[in-house]
C-alpha cells in the first residue's frame, strides 16, 4: 500500500498510518522509502503537478505565487539528511503504563531519515520581504482531515526564526526521487529538529504572521496536556504546545519479545538529539540496569539526523534477559528513566529508556 514494504505495521489504512519492522531502521543511516514510517490524518490527496503553486503570504511586502518551475529556476537548491519523528513515536511504551484511548500505539519505527532535495524557505520568505511584525510562519496543506474539529485542512507553525534557519526547506524529492504521493508530493515542509506534525505535506500556502497559527492541529492538537486533563475537552491553547524534539533512542535489534542464541550478540539502536543538540553518548545495560557499558556511535549521515550505535553483548544460556539503552546529548541531559512520569493522555514525547526482554534458549 502506497509502495510500502509488505511487512510494515499498519496501525490504520484510512488515513494510512504505518511504520516498519524496527530492525529494517538497523540497516543503513538513510531509510529508503518504502520503510519510511507514514503519518497521514486523512486521505491523502490527488494533486497534479502541473498546475499546483505555492502561495506566500500574510505580513509580506511583496506576496508570491510560484509554481514548482519557479522554485527551480528562483532558488538555489539544496539537499540534506533529516530524521524526522512523530510526537507519537513510542506511545505503546506510555500505553503500557496507562490506557490511552482512540491513539495509534506508535512502536519505535516512527522515526525515519531521508535526504530531502528542495530550497530553503529562509529564500523564499526574503523574496516575500516578510514586514517587522513577522513572529511566525504558518503552512497550509490540502489534505482535509476529519480529525480536526471542525473538520479542516491539515496546518501548523513554527516560530519565524525557525522559518528563516538555513536547514527548514520546502521539498520536492525524497532519497534522489520524486516526492511520493504518501509524502507529500509535489512540495512539503521539512523542519529539522521538531516534531513531524510540523513538516506539513502537501503545502500550498506558507502565511507569515503575528501570532502561531490557529489551525486545529498548532492550537489543540499536538500539545502536552496534564495528565489529569480530558483531551476530549482540549481547547486553544490548552498544554503545552510540542516543537522541538526531546532527546530520545530506541533499541531495534534484537527486537522485544525476541528469541536469540546465547553468547556474543550485537545490539543496535538510534539515538536522535532535536533542534541543534547532538548525541553525546549512549549506554546499554544487559542485566535490567546493574551494569552499564558504552555503545559505539556510527557516523551520522548530516548534523540533522539521528545517530546509530551498537554494542556487543554476551548473553547467558536459557535466560530472559533486559536489555535497556539511555542516551546523553552535548548539554548532558540524559532520557528521563520512565514513561510512567511522562504520561500525557495523547501519549506524546515519550522518551523514557527504551526497553526489550529477549530470551536465549539453552545451550545445545
Amino acid at each position: 500500500m502506497w509502495g510500502k514494504r509488505d511487512d510494515m505495521v499498519v496501525h490504520e489504512r484510512e488515513p494510512f498510518n504505518a511504520e516498519p519492522p524496527p530492525g529494517v531502521l538497523a540497516d543503513a543511516p538513510i531509510t529508503p522509502v518504502e520503510a519510511f514510517y507514514s503519518r497521514n490524518h486523512g486521505p491523502v490527496p490527488g494533486t497534479d503537478r502541473d498546475s499546483w503553486r505555492l502561495a506566500v503570504a500574510g505580513l509580506v511586502d511583496r506576496p508570491l505565487s510560484l509554481s514548482l518551475s519557479d522554485l527551480r529556476r528562483d532558488f538555489e537548491p539544496c539537499t540534506l539528511a533529516v530524521t524526522l519523528q512523530c510526537a507519537g513515536n513510542r506511545r505503546a511504551g506510555m500505553a503500557a503504563v496507562r490506557e490511552i484511548p482512540g491513539e495509534d500505539p506508535w512502536g519505535d519505527g516512527a522515526t525515519s531519515t531521508a535526504e530531502w532535495t528542495g530550497v530553503r524557505l529562509a529564500d523564499v520568505l526574503a523574496a516575500a520581504r516578510p514586514t517587522g511584525r513577522a513572529a511566525h510562519v504558518a503552512f497550509e496543506a490540502v489534505d482535509v482531515s476529519p480529525l480536526a474539529r471542525p473538520a479542516q485542512p491539515y496546518g501548523a507553525s513554527i516560530p519565524f526564526a525557525k522559518a528563516s534557519a538555513p536547514e527548514v526547506l520546502l521539498a520536492w524529492a525524497m532519497n534522489g526521487r520524486p516526492l511520493p504521493a504518501a509524502h507529500g508530493a509535489p512540495l512539503r515542509v521539512v523542519v529539522p529538529g521538531y516534531i513531524g506534525a510540523r513538516s506539513v505535506k502537501w503545502v500550498r500556502r506558507v502565511v507569515v504572521r503575528a501570532e502561531p497559527s490557529d489551525n486545529y492541529f498548532q492550537a489543540v492538537a499536538y500539545r502536552l496536556l496534564p495528565p489529569d486533563a480530558d483531551p476530549d475537552r482540549a481547547g486553544p491553547g490548552d498544554g503545552l504546545s510540542l516543537g522541538p524534539i526531546a532527546l530520545n533512542s530506541a533499541i531495534l535489534r534484537p527486537a522485544d519479545g525476541t528469541s536469540v542464541p546465547p553468547g556474543r550478540t550485537t545490539v543496535r539502536g538510534y539515538a536522535l538529539a532535536g533542534e541543534h543538540r547532538r548525541v553525546a553518548r549512549v549506554d546499554l545495560s544487559a542485566d535490567g540496569g546493574a551494569s552499564w557499558r558504552q555503545a559505539e556511535l556510527d557516523p551520522a549521515a548530516g548534523a540533522y539526523t539521528w545517530q546509530l550505535w551498537h554494542a556487543d553483548v554476551t548473553l547467558p544460556p536459557a535466560s530472559d534477559v533486559e536489555l535497556i539503552a539511555r542516551a546523553w546529548d552535548d548539554t548532558g541531559a540524559l532520557q528521563p528513566e520512565s514513561p510512567r512520569a511522562l504520561w500525557n493522555p495523547k501519549g506524546y514525547a515519550n522518551n523514557s529508556w527504551p526497553r526489550a526482554t529477549i530470551h536465549t534458549s539453552p545451550r545445545p
